[in-house]
């Protein structure tokens, strides 16, 4: 469906929010006949792929299950980062979402606060446009003061997502003398944090061209994804809103517990995958789950370092079976490549932070160094990392990302040992034989 209006500016129009995000924006408008709540894109890339097709693209989904292929029509346009300030003095703009990945805040991933030093906040703080998400985002808000309230919606896989950009913002007012803007913001935006799932790769040339054989036409913003979706979202908006319940959404009064279990869960073991997926030669994440001993790793790190620090709002041992199941799916083909990118900004949230809870409680990480290490080697051995902190990483790869913990970094260390001297294969064995 075209929608009438638009209600939502949108940063990061990825695969992921093409899949997600809009199409229960377009859900939502179909179940109620509200059409006020056009997504407008912010990618200066897609801008281009989507204006010769009417910001129209396919979305396919593979695997049991699948839905028909389906037309998605929700986006009103697509626009560069430069126009977001005027963007977000319109009063008809109520929603801001953003699928901007962890690395797309700026922020020091041991920390999780605005990194003062980096060149582009650096450039946005001094300049007259900004480049960064965060920059943008308060030069908007600062043409809307006077205006109605808004709502920023964060949906990237961060803890507290939500007071996580709320902070960020602060940080950048106060860094940039807009002390009052700061306040005016406290009082009339809201940062709902939110848990999105949907397993969404980056569409290849290869599957265009199978799209085009079975479509009929070639669809340059095609997106492929599985039938599962889920957005579990905090019931804290400052106006109007889409009724995305009407499209499967589920409104709570606390994300937490439903984000930490995705992190824990889908994400650690996908990040586990990724690196030993690449260790031992897989190209993708369904080939790494079909490998007898990294699946049974999975289910080890599961059980043996996350449920016993995990308050999970849904049985956390079935969650997991699900995710090891969705991670099969072989027409995805998400690849260990993609899914081990920016590993500095992932391993925190999905990883870390259970080990730190672990260690609090007296127990120590089974499976988490050997994770951790199998990102360092992953780091040593990748010519074209894929990073924000590539050049740091060559060189001090823990200092920015491990937590000041010498007992923790003494067994990653000693795992990362293990895996330069012997076979990856067999150290997860031994892990494996020494939980019997």
């Amino acid at each position: 469906m075209r929608p009438e209006s638009t209600g939502i500016v949108h940063f990061g129009l990825g695969a992921f929010s093409r899949a997600h995000q809009v199409v229960y924006t377009e859900d939502a408008m179909l179940a109620t006949g509200d059409r006020s709540w056009g997504v407008l894109g912010v990618s200066n890339r897609m801008r281009g792929v989507l204006e010769p097709q009417d910001y129209r693209y396919t979305v396919l989904e593979r695997g049991e299950g699948a839905a028909a292929p389906r037309m998605v029509g929700a986006l009103s346009g697509v626009v560069r980062g430069e126009d977001v300030p005027e963007l977000l003095a319109r009063p008809q703009i109520r929603v801001v979402t953003l699928t901007v990945t962890e690395k797309g805040y700026r922020h020091d991933p041991a920390t999780g606060k605005l990194d003062l030093g980096d060149p582009e906040i650096t450039g946005d703080l001094t300049g007259k446009q900004s480049k960064t998400v965060v920059g943008q985002l308060v030069h908007g808000l600062r043409r809307r003061v006077g205006g109605p309230p808004l709502t920023v919606v964060c949906c990237d896989n961060l803890p507290g997502n939500g007071e996580f950009l709320r902070g960020l913002v602060e940080s950048f007012c106060h860094a940039a003398g807009l002390g009052a803007l700061a306040d005016w913001i406290g009082d009339n935006v809201t940062f709902p944090s939110t848990m999105v799932d949907r397993i969404t790769p980056a569409t290849t040339e290869d599957d265009l061209r199978e799209a085009e054989r079975e479509l009929g036409y070639r669809d340059e913003a095609l997106v492929v994804t599985e039938p599962f979706r889920q957005w579990v979202i905090e019931d804290s908006f400052a106006g109007d809103r889409p009724a995305w319940e009407r499209a499967g959404a589920v409104f709570t009064a606390d994300v937490e517990p439903w984000e930490r279990l995705k992190l824990r869960v889908l994400n650690a073991s996908h990040s586990l995958l990724a690196y030993f997926g690449l260790l031992l030669g897989h190209a993708t994440i369904a080939e790494a789950v079909g490998d007898p001993v990294l699946r049974d790793a999975c289910s080890g790190m599961i059980t043996d370092d996350v449920l016993p620090v995990l308050d999970a709002p849904t049985d956390a041992v079935e969650y997991g079976r699900t995710t090891l199941a969705r991670f099969a799916n072989p027409a995805l083909r998400h690849t260990t490549k993609q899914v081990a990118s920016d590993g500095s900004q992932k391993l925190g949230p999905r990883l870390l932070g259970t080990a730190t809870d672990l260690r609090t409680r007296g127990r120590e990480p089974r499976w988490i160094p050997y994770v951790v290490a199998a990102w360092l080697r992953h780091v040593e051995t990748t010519e074209d990392l894929r990073d924000p902190l590539a050049e740091e990483l060559r060189t001090d790869p823990l200092r920015r990302v491990l937590p000041d913990d010498p007992d923790f970094r003494g067994q990653v260390l000693a795992a990362h040992r293990q895996l330069v001297h012997e076979d990856p294969r067999a150290v997860l064995k031994e892990v494996l034989d020494g939980r019997a």
